[in-house]
């Protein structure tokens, strides 16, 4: 059987097209490399910051916050060909100087990098 059909064979029609705010965003990735960032104004007259590259993380650190370099992408438990690109994307495991950090937000939501340490 065909998608969006009945078993007759007639199409089914949709009610409504769907509204601005029901339609997915574009899809970004933000990648290693100089700092790169962009505002866009979102529902509310809120304003978010995208990020498309970075190479810096903020690292927890007994308790406060240090600014480091990334080195590169080790590894991404969701998908392992991002960590071929050198996508940062909430869960990945990045090398610095401090030794493995775990990126624990969603970069490309938030406008900025934070993890910590993996011992």
């Amino acid at each position: 059987m065909k998608k969006g059909r009945k078993i007759s064979g007639g199409r089914y029609h949709k009610a409504r097209k769907k509204k601005l705010y029901e339609k997915p965003g574009q899809a970004r990735k933000v990648r290693l490399g100089e700092e790169k960032k962009k505002t866009q104004r979102v529902t509310g007259g809120n304003v978010k910051i995208i990020l498309f590259k970075t190479k810096f993380i903020n690292v927890l650190v007994e308790g406060k916050n240090k600014k480091i370099e990334i080195k590169d992408v080790l590894e991404t438990p969701s998908n392992r060909y991002l960590a071929r690109q050198n996508v940062l994307t909430k869960g990945t495991i990045v090398n610095t100087e401090l030794g493995k950090v775990r990126i624990t937000n969603r970069p490309s939501q938030e406008g900025m990098v934070n993890g910590i340490l993996v011992k």
